[in-house]
């Protein structure tokens, strides 16, 4: 039974389980997740909620997990090498999830009036998006880290038995300071109170564990109960080593290169089940000590090692980085980094795998990433620039040798992992709508710039606002049980991650619509205010109309037509780089009303089409409720020719340079070419960006003819894999709304 063989069944099976969940579940413009369906007939009956089906609080939430991975279903595949699948996102079973309001139970009207008035994604109950430290589970397991649980829990408990907190020689609750690393807290003067909180908190962690313990024997039963019925030997004796492994580790620490893969696989599962969370780590240095190990003691092989890794890659497409510096500076490259990206080439499956590329990196994994983006096309690996990266994260106070901890593990979000709290890639203002408010209220190119200035100021502090409201709160509303796990501080604290348990709290915000705004600047200082082709009063009748009747048409032609940002030297393209300026003039070196250090990025995710609604007409000829702008890139038809290397420039231009990205998200047909000039071609795009000042490069090499053939028919193509945006994901997942995005941004340039 070759692993080649096991490879092509694993993945059709993959394929197969992905059209079960699209017939289901219908379009999902999201990240092609690990979970599959489970079966019909299983009921989920939580033990924990209210007459509005809500759930809030450590224990309601860890009643209810440990419910579900008590009674989850246990899925087993005699040719893979881990164990389970995860069937169900827990956070949403809350009635109404998808609106932040109805399942978070604290009052924030307050806020709401300017929220809506900038169209806001304010991050207020919204979960994870920070990454945990593998580490930590790996040298603890679920056993120890059961046992670190119950001695913090012990200490608290003599601490609420003591006359007062200030008696106590641990004394584990002294109220968080304000400071660059420690920033205010909503804490009350009362340190019983705290301790009680910690109490629960630790009888909540305690109880998340139990489910997680009792899943993994559940699994190694099941693989033992399909070891009896296998008639093949190999697989027969795969599934009970499956067995064993999961017996293993549902108690002692993993220790062989296989038992670390599935216990990764098993926190992975367990933390999408509870809320989603899908950051990875340093995937070449977590593992390869095990590997190393295991080599010299000749109980695993390189073809081993490769399968296990695919296998762990299949399960759930979690953002992982290899390669790039380690703190003091030392290339990671390793024998490991290439056994992940080989997996990876095998795939033929979704994917986040990033290369970090820097000065002293090893130039071979950064050729055989490009190999492999070119040769299969699904979009993966990303890369990632280091030096941006690290000097921007200086740029906030911190170190070098921390700034290189701050690693890739998200779609466009870099975390210090199990150090760091920060609402990555959740928080957004809504650019278009600001410059809307703005433009409605100004008659003039000068008043409009500082009626935007204003406004988006106002957008800010409401948003910081925002931020601060959150972390008062969400300890309350939805702990993070299974990330306080892989994170220092925490369980030492008794406090959750949100709420004082994190060592250091750096806050995201991102703006949006960054090309439709400098678009609509640029065109009214071309056509408007040098031309003198539309005078501003025509202007703001025809965007009122929507461009609507002969006049609105010849004006929106005119508008339209006016340079683009990314085109370069255009009126657009210094708008966008002021609005950069006015993004960082209010965000980076800030921090909220509470402390919160907060940086700056360019990021829409998914939310091109939901933010483009909240929008009417605006002044670059759009009409009112298209799509805005993505992330950093200029609009699609910025310039007719030498688009690639325009797009370079005019992204690594507005970086915001804080230690966040703005990604160049590059859809590209570049025909049959992936001979090695076109490696070489890719490598120097990339790294032209990056000596350029870019952070993140996420790149879908496509066939132009394949994709509009699947956007026409995507059920013809079920196995075509697109970098959506920071995720990738099957094509014929995708909303057509969406598909027509990912079409619109191809461009067809020999590289």
């Amino acid at each position: 039974m070759s692993y080649a063989g096991r490879m092509a069944r694993l993945t059709a099976r993959k394929i197969e389980q992905t059209k079960e969940k699209q017939a289901r579940l219908g379009a999902r413009d999201e990240d092609d997740y690990g979970l599959v369906l489970p079966p019909e007939s299983f009921k989920v009956d939580l033990p924990v909620r209210d007459a509005t089906g809500q759930w809030s609080g450590p224990r309601s939430w860890a009643a209810n997990f440990r419910w579900l991975m008590e009674n989850h279903p246990c899925y087993i595949d005699p040719d893979d090498a881990i164990a389970g699948r995860w069937m169900f996102m827990l956070s949403r079973m809350r009635l109404g999830y998808q609106l932040s309001r109805s399942n978070f139970a604290f009052d924030y009207s307050h806020l709401e009036p300017e929220q809506k008035k900038y169209d806001i994604t304010t991050g207020i109950g919204k979960d994870a998006h920070f990454a945990p430290d593998y580490q930590i589970g790996l040298e603890l397991g679920w056993g120890g880290l059961l046992e670190k649980v119950r001695s913090a829990r012990l200490g608290f408990s003599a601490a609420k038995n003591a006359k007062s907190a200030k008696e106590n020689p641990l004394n584990p609750v002294n109220p968080v300071k304000n400071s660059s690393t420690s920033p205010r807290i909503c804490v009350e003067d009362n340190a019983a109170e705290e301790i009680s909180y910690a109490i629960g908190l630790l009888d909540a962690e305690e109880q998340a564990i139990m489910g997680v313990m009792a899943w993994t024997r559940h699994l190694a039963a099941a693989a033992d109960d399909r070891a009896m019925t296998e008639d093949d030997l190999e697989r027969r004796e795969n599934l009970i080593e499956m067995a064993r492994v999961c017996y293993k580790i549902a108690e002692a620490k993993p220790e062989t290169f296989r038992e670390v893969v599935q216990w990764i696989a098993v926190f992975n599962m367990a933390s999408r089940t509870y809320n989603r969370d899908g950051a990875g780590g340093q995937l070449d240095e977590l593992l390869r000590p095990y590997y190393e190990r295991d080599r010299a003691a000749g109980i695993l092989t390189d073809e081993d090692a490769e399968f296990y890794v695919f296998c762990l890659l299949l399960n759930d497409p979690h953002y992982y980085q290899i390669g790039g510096p380690s703190a003091d500076g030392k290339d990671q490259t390793s024998r490991m980094s290439y056994i992940i990206l080989e997996a990876a080439n095998k795939l033929k499956s979704s994917c986040n795998l990033t290369i970090r590329v820097w000065d002293g990196m090893d130039r071979g994994l950064f050729r055989r990433g490009v190999e492999v983006l070119l040769a299969n096309r699904l979009g993966f690996p990303r890369f990632s620039g280091d030096k941006a990266l690290v000097e921007g994260f200086m740029k906030n106070g911190y170190s070098a040798e921390l700034a290189r901890r701050r690693i890739a593990v998200g779609c466009n979000w870099m975390s210090l992992p199990g150090l760091e709290y920060t609402l990555n890639d959740v928080v957004k203002i809504n650019i278009a709508k600001v410059f809307e408010v703005a433009f409605e209220e100004s008659d003039t190119l000068e008043e409009l710039e500082t009626n935007y200035r204003r406004h988006f100021k106002a957008a800010v502090e409401v948003t910081a606002k925002g931020i601060d409201f959150h972390l008062a709160h969400q300890y309350l509303n939805e702990p993070e049980l299974l990330l306080n796990l892989l994170s220092h501080g925490p369980i030492e604290k008794g406090k959750d991650v949100s709420h004082g348990g994190a060592t250091y709290y750096n806050m995201a915000i991102d703006g949006a619509g960054l090309a439709v705004v400098a678009d609509s600047f640029g065109a009214i200082e071309q056509r408007v205010v040098k031309e003198k082709a539309v005078s501003f009063a025509e202007l703001k009748s025809a965007v009122a109309s929507n461009f609507e009747g002969e006049d609105g048409e010849r004006v929106r032609k005119i508008m339209d037509s006016a340079g683009r940002y990314g085109a370069g030297g255009t009126d657009a393209d210094r708008w966008a780089v002021k609005l950069t300026e006015i993004l960082n003039g209010e965000i980076a070196n800030h921090t909220t009303p509470d402390g919160f250090k907060l940086i700056p990025g360019w990021f829409t995710w998914a939310d091109t089409l939901r933010f483009g609604r909240a929008v009417g007409a605006t002044p670059n000829g759009r009409k009112a409720g298209e799509p805005i702008s993505h992330g950093a890139n200029p609009l699609p038809g910025f310039r007719k020719d030498g688009a690639l290397t325009a797009m370079a420039a005019a992204i690594a231009s507005v970086q915001p340079g804080y230690g966040n990205t703005a990604p160049w998200q590059l859809e590209v047909d570049i025909g049959l070419a992936n001979d090695a000039e076109a490696v070489e071609k890719i490598m120097a795009l990339i790294e032209g960006h990056f000596n350029l000042g870019g952070t993140l490069v996420n790149i879908n090499v496509v066939d132009a003819q394949k994709i509009f053939a699947a956007h026409k028919d995507p059920s013809k193509y079920p196995d075509l894999v697109v970098r959506v945006t920071g995720f990738t994901a099957y094509f014929n997942s995708l909303s057509p709304a969406f598909r027509e995005l990912v079409v619109k941004r191809l461009i067809r340039e020999a590289v």
